[in-house]
């Protein structure tokens, strides 16, 4: 059946037994949220855990299941024709260490562990995607390419999908990016954006009766509020997020080191050039004032672009989630769709559950939802895989 020429009730019908079939594979799936999450991986360190997704897909009876150079992990589902990819893709890694302990805890209606959102879940649903579609007895006329990617968050700056889409020799039509969280996520653009780290040093043997013994908190708050001086647009949409600020050791020592990390993020790519350049002066307004050492080392960029909302992609999930009875959250994304967006690739990111304490040690996901937002994915899948269909 082609999902969306048929009518409204039966693609409710059709999506109802994707979410039936997910609900069979329920054990196997909260299994493995349970072995890739208790998986330690942070950026750089995702050899584990990326193996565990290889083995995953090999048992799966996937093709060229195997890892690459830079650590992404692949399995390949063969479609019927093998002249068109699909790529869906999770990224492996997490914001966690070895040395936080990385035990998921399961309850009747939930899932709690570090990490189990971003993104546990997101690789357990390509671990578990083949066994559904087998058991839906889908057969794709699309190859699909399942990836877990490494160096994806922070210093890693999307290097394993990167150098994915740099060397691969498979021409992509379009692909999808899996996030565990939240359902109802729909994102088909990438803002502009500068990630960046602020280090603040006051040497130890500094002239303190000269600096005032400020510190290098002080010295940090200063520049934040400088920061928060720059006048922001409200068209395009801007915004300065301060993600982290660190500094000091005890209630009695002046800080000798300060750290904040931040995001600029614009729909203009001109409007973070110039929001940054003015953050450089503010650092160099603040050494002159304070003789600190204030280094600014940028981390990521991203470049604003997408598909149009009124795309076939975008269409589609819209049509889905609809049929589902999701509400769409539509916002744009500066995680892996933006590499996607930079080669051309016709791309969306979905999220599969909803969830409390994101990105915190005891983050929860609910159990539930997890098979409406695996239907979600498998709905998707065969639209793209029906688009294509359609372009021949």
């Amino acid at each position: 059946m082609f999902l969306f020429m048929a009518k409204n009730n039966d693609i409710k019908n059709a999506l109802e037994r994707y979410r039936h079939a997910m609900a069979d594979k329920r054990d196997i799936l909260l299994t493995n949220i349970v072995m890739v999450g208790e998986i330690p991986a942070p950026t750089f360190e995702e050899e584990a855990r990326v193996r565990f997704m290889v083995d995953r897909f090999s048992e799966a009876g996937l093709h060229n299941c195997s890892a690459d150079e830079v650590g992404n992990g692949f399995g390949i589902l063969p479609g019927t024709e093998s002249d068109r990819n699909i790529l869906l893709v999770a990224h492996a890694d997490s914001i966690f260490g070895p040395k936080v302990d990385h035990t998921i805890s399961m309850h009747v209606d939930r899932v709690e562990g570090p990490a189990v959102g971003d993104n546990a879940l997101g690789l357990a649903a390509l671990a578990t995607l083949p066994l559904a579609l087998e058991q839906l007895d889908l057969a794709l006329k699309s190859n699909v390419i399942l990836m877990a990617a490494s160096r994806s968050l922070g210093r890693g700056d999307l290097q394993g999908l990167r150098f994915f889409l740099q060397n691969n020799k498979r021409p992509i039509q379009c692909a999808m990016c899996v996030e565990g969280v939240q359902l109802g996520r729909l994102s088909y653009s990438s803002i502009g954006m500068v990630r960046a780290e602020i280090n603040v040093y006051v040497p130890e043997q500094y002239d303190w009766t000269r600096f005032g013994a400020a510190g290098a908190n002080i010295t940090l708050i200063d520049l934040i509020n400088k920061m928060n001086r720059i006048p922001l647009p409200k068209r395009p949409k801007t915004s300065i997020v301060l993600g982290t600020i660190e500094g000091g050791t005890s209630f009695n020592t002046i800080a000798t080191h300060a750290l904040l990390r931040f995001e600029i993020r614009s729909e203009s790519a001109e409007v973070v050039h110039d929001i940054l350049q003015q953050i450089e002066d503010a650092i160099a307004e603040t050494q002159s004032e304070t003789n600190a050492d204030i280094k600014l080392d940028v981390l990521a960029r991203r470049k604003p672009g997408g598909v149009d909302f009124r795309h076939a992609l975008v269409r589609r999930a819209r049509a889905v989630m609809r049929a589902l009875d999701i509400e769409p959250r539509m916002a744009p994304s500066t995680s892996e769709l933006s590499e996607l967006i930079n080669h051309n690739i016709p791309a969306i990111t979905l999220g599969l559950t909803e969830s409390e304490k994101q990105s915190q040690i005891n983050e929860s996901l609910k159990i539930e939802p997890i098979f409406t937002g695996m239907a979600q994915l498998i709905g998707m899948l065969v639209a793209m895989d029906e688009d294509g269909r359609h372009e021949h």
